[in-house]
């Protein structure tokens, strides 16, 4: 007599380890993992881009964070400087316009206009990080104050995933970062840009 299993039962197995499988999948749901994990990068980036602007701001005796050739767009009643990674709606006050500006370098040019070189000790970034996905939805932004507020800066940027977009219940970055805009995650000394 031979000893085996017979196809009912092997098609028995494979449906229940199809059916865990599945489970499996829908429980990790690798989509959302990858929207985490750039959202994660996002906010890591403008934390070091905010820390590089800080030791700028002490450490040049006549600091400049914008320049001649920043987008001038109008956000009320005050003017603001806008530059932006990607082109798309705007994360500053109502009715600012961001331009493109997908420049990476940290000598002024770059979407970030703070000349990072002018530091005693160098650039603390090697390049400006750009956004993980670079969309017309998904980009940092970057915007100064004009006048008397010039050395005042935010630094912005949408997140993707549930675990730190502004629509879900589980609000980490946007609306318990102290901004004025919930739908953004914001970093910087004056985040009412």
């Amino acid at each position: 007599m031979k000893k085996g299993f017979t196809l009912i039962e092997l098609l028995v197995v494979i449906a229940i380890l199809a059916v865990l499988a599945t489970v499996i999948v829908v429980i990790i749901n690798p989509g959302e993992l990858l929207k985490q994990a750039r959202d994660t990068t996002r906010i890591s980036d403008l934390a070091a881009i905010n820390s590089a602007v800080a030791l700028y701001l002490s450490d040049v005796s006549t600091p400049g964070i914008g320049g001649a050739s920043d987008a001038a767009c109008t956000a009320g009643a005050t003017s603001t400087l806008v530059r932006c990674t990607a082109a798309g709606t705007s994360p500053f006050s109502a009715g600012t316009s961001c331009s493109t500006n997908a420049v990476t370098t940290v000598d002024g040019n770059g979407w970030v206009a703070v000349t990072f070189s002018s530091i005693s000790s160098g650039s603390p970034l090697a390049r400006l990080p750009l956004d993980p996905a670079n969309t017309t939805t998904y980009f940092y932004g970057y915007a100064r104050g004009g006048g008397s507020n010039a050395l005042n800066y935010e630094l912005d940027a949408k997140m993707e995933s549930n675990k730190y977009a502004s629509s879900t219940a589980n609000v980490v970055a946007a609306a318990k970062d102290g901004g004025d805009n919930d739908a953004w995650y914001e970093i910087g000394n004056s985040l009412t840009q």
